[in-house]
């Protein structure tokens, strides 16, 4: 297209669509600044653990994950929280201020949703998920729980839910050992 033509279709427009126009112009400009990644060391160490390669593969589940079959299907905020990149590839780490001892950990979305999020917002999409739920401990690590049915229901449910969590709705192996101590530090 000649400079002519563009000159003349931009002299055709309206002062509100100039200003739509900016407006376009200047948002398609701006970056999306990424969350920076939430680091979790893990102290215990498998022989294989997410993020682990087989044969050009990548590990995304686990000792202490359970796969869901999510078929594309969105996959929701259970409570309003923050969803954040993890160190691990395709997986994120879901908390809420509703159950502060507890984190979320989600492998296999495709393009997730990061930073605040509402109860019942889509998180992302997936084939399949791993999740894993972490819990702190006094101490501040963290160690992996067996995974809270009612957290996978309100995360895979098209139900909003308003309520508080019931506590054995989230912890439901208090008294069963973990298999898995994690301790958390700041991202460099």
């Amino acid at each position: 297209m000649s400079m002519q033509a563009i000159v003349s279709v931009l002299s055709r427009l309206q002062p509100n669509q100039w200003t739509l126009l900016l407006g376009l112009a200047l948002s398609s400009c701006q970056s999306h600044a990424l969350p920076p990644q939430r680091v979790i060391n893990i102290q215990q160490q498998w022989e294989l653990e997410p993020g682990d390669l087989i044969a050009d593969q990548l590990v995304v589940g686990s000792l202490g994950d359970i796969s869901i079959q999510l078929k594309r299907q969105p996959l929701r905020a259970p409570f309003t929280g923050k969803v954040e990149p993890s160190t691990i590839d395709q997986c994120i780490i879901y908390s809420t201020p509703e159950v502060p001892a507890y984190l979320f950990r989600f492998c296999g979305l495709h393009q997730p949703h990061l930073g605040p999020v509402q109860a019942g917002q889509s998180i992302g999409r997936g084939r399949y998920i791993q999740f894993a739920t972490l819990r702190r401990q006094p101490d501040g690590t963290w160690i992996i729980v067996e995974p809270s049915t009612g957290i996978l229901e309100r995360s895979l449910s098209d139900r909003h839910y308003i309520e508080k969590p019931e506590a054995e709705e989230i912890d439901q192996t208090q008294n069963k050992s973990p298999q898995k101590t994690i301790t958390e530090t700041s991202s460099p």
